[in-house]
């Protein structure tokens, strides 16, 4: 690698310790085929629920929505510029199979490696465009998803591309695990098979699947564990998520671990009339966590862990 280690925002590289308060895993905007009415592709909603954000404390949004689901990275540095003083983090890399109108996805199989490194370290395209011009911002991660308790064919081919990418520019991999599970199989994947270290790679969605002892089979592998999404109690989030994060600062894993909010669709925003939104994380979740946990555990999860997470000295 060259050079210092930088986070690449939607408005350029800034030092990680310029990050602070940090929601490691969110959405401003994402619409996905499988969830018809629920898009995020609200202007003026995405830039209430990221004023909402700072006003909490917020300095820094990492938006997990991949290519062709609505990610609208113009849009994402445009808020971010007329907000000022918080960072947004874009994604490149392909969800889920499902989440995709399928011609979508045979146009670009076969150009993955070509399509991740390009959005990284040249542009991203306009949404759903592979073949339009780079016009956006840079993306600053590759975000590929597992399958249901394993890896199927479309994460393999996803995963293998976000390796080869990874090893191009040094990008950090986040992956959605399906209702939080398959980490064991992806980490053989990424890290054994392809050599990623298990520092860039950051597994979202554990606090889906609160089984303590995996947990810390799961941290022991070096990776980030992010815990995201709350207030969803079809999800056995909030209260569970404190004993999780309780274990696994009690076996020494504080510093692997990642607090973020998820907002993925229209009723979970609330300034579309849901909730909880974006502040939630900031405003309730994170003084609850403080009370068990102490203050230097959960500052560490929002401000220290992500700096070190999405930091990466590129390679292009």
């Amino acid at each position: 690698m060259t050079g210092e280690p930088k986070v690449r925002t939607v408005l350029g590289d800034v030092d990680p310790a310029e990050l602070g308060v940090t929601d490691s895993h969110d959405h401003l905007f994402f619409a996905s085929a499988k969830l018809p009415g629920q898009e995020l592709d609200h202007w003026g909603a995405a830039e209430e629920e990221l004023l909402g954000f700072k006003s909490a404390g917020g300095t820094t949004l990492v938006q997990w929505t991949p290519f062709g689901l609505g990610r609208k990275t113009r849009d994402l540095a445009r808020v971010a510029a007329d907000i000022g003083e918080v960072h947004v983090v874009a994604a490149t890399g392909l969800h889920r199979r499902e989440h995709y109108r399928e011609n979508l996805l045979d146009a670009v199989v076969d150009s993955l490696v070509g399509l991740f490194v390009g959005d990284l370290t040249e542009g991203t395209h306009p949404d759903d465009d592979f073949f339009g011009p780079r016009t956006g911002p840079r993306a600053g991660l590759i975000k590929v998803a597992s399958a249901f308790h394993g890896i199927d064919d479309h994460a393999r081919l996803t995963m293998t591309a976000a390796a080869v990418a990874h090893e191009e520019t040094g990008a950090p991999i986040a992956v959605h695990l399906e209702q939080g599970t398959g980490a064991l199989e992806t980490i053989e994947h990424l890290c054994r098979t392809h050599d990623v270290p298990p520092e860039r790679v950051i597994l979202g969605h554990l606090n889906r699947n609160p089984d303590l002892r995996l947990l810390r089979e799961i941290a022991e592998a070096g990776t980030f564990l992010a815990f995201d999404g709350p207030s969803r109690a079809n999800h056995a989030t909030d209260w569970r998520l404190a004993d999780c994060l309780e274990t696994l600062v009690e076996a020494g894993h504080g510093a692997q671990l990642l607090l973020g909010g998820d907002t993925t669709t229209a009723s979970a925003m609330r300034m579309l009339g849901g909730g909880p939104g974006i502040p939630y994380l900031l405003t309730t979740l994170a003084p609850r966590l403080t009370k068990l946990l102490g203050g230097d555990v959960v500052t560490a999860m929002l401000v220290a862990n992500p700096a070190r997470a999405f930091a990466t000295s590129w390679r292009k």
